[in-house]
């Protein structure tokens, strides 16, 4: 692990540039330790792909003993610390959640050209891509929004170079070697391949997210006439 400043208010614990299922569990594992009793000073965590980031006080940190010049090596000292030996944390068991999907038409623009690029059918398409075991990496860009690993290789395409200036709710896209879920409408350079009915951004709820970091997920693939009832049913 490597600890590193981030401004003068932040640093940022790294475990190697991979991004893989590994890599995700020891990320996700100092996360679960420092968040069970926060350190002196410490005042936000925020885990992702390879990353940590320890947001703290400055003021908080002298104030529990550290050098006004000295704060990124007392806390980084204690980070290490809490990490060598840590307290007994109960491990979070990811959920499994069924996300339908519409695939292809109004709801994805751009199955073909995900189609083409893999040089497969777009029936053969929606069949990888709903066939594939997926894991929550982080939830981020706006509230509820799901990085998703776990795409078949052969599926992976570029995102667009010119962004479209609004993507429905809801929309399944394709960037690289990631699927993601737009939770509200936003600009968004990636690639459409459908859309499902199910809200992700769920503010009057606690947690408000419909899925969180460690989650699995399974897509199905359903016609435009079950989307129309589970939309209307919610």
């Amino acid at each position: 692990m490597q600890i590193t400043p981030l401004g003068d208010t932040a640093l940022i614990l790294e475990w190697g540039d991979v991004i893989d299922e590994s890599t995700y569990r020891r990320v996700h594992a100092a996360w679960q330790v420092l968040a069970a009793a926060p350190l002196p000073a410490v005042t936000e965590l925020v885990p992702a792909y390879t990353t940590v980031t320890l947001f703290y006080d400055p003021n908080q940190a002298v104030q529990a003993g550290a050098a006004e010049d000295g704060i990124v090596e007392w806390l980084s000292g204690k980070v290490r610390e809490r990490l060598k030996n840590p307290p007994k944390v109960e491990k979070s068991k990811g959920r499994t959640v069924e996300i339908p999907v519409c695939y292809g038409g109004e709801f994805g623009p751009d199955l073909g050209l995900v189609a083409k690029n893999a040089k497969l059918s777009p029936e053969e398409v929606i069949k990888r891509h709903s066939k594939a075991d997926y894991l929550v990496y982080l939830i981020g860009f706006a509230p509820g929004f799901p990085y998703l690993g776990g795409l078949p290789k052969e599926l992976i395409t570029p995102r667009h170079a010119k962004p479209r200036m609004m993507v429905a709710p809801g929309s399944v896209g394709i960037a690289g070697n990631q699927t993601g879920i737009y939770s509200l409408g936003t600009p968004g350079g990636w690639n459409l391949l459908g859309r499902t009915p199910l809200k992700l951004f769920l503010p009057k709820e606690n947690p408000p997210v419909l899925l969180r970091a460690g989650d699995r997920v399974k897509f199905r693939a359903i016609t435009a006439e079950e989307f129309a009832k589970l939309e209307a049913a919610r």
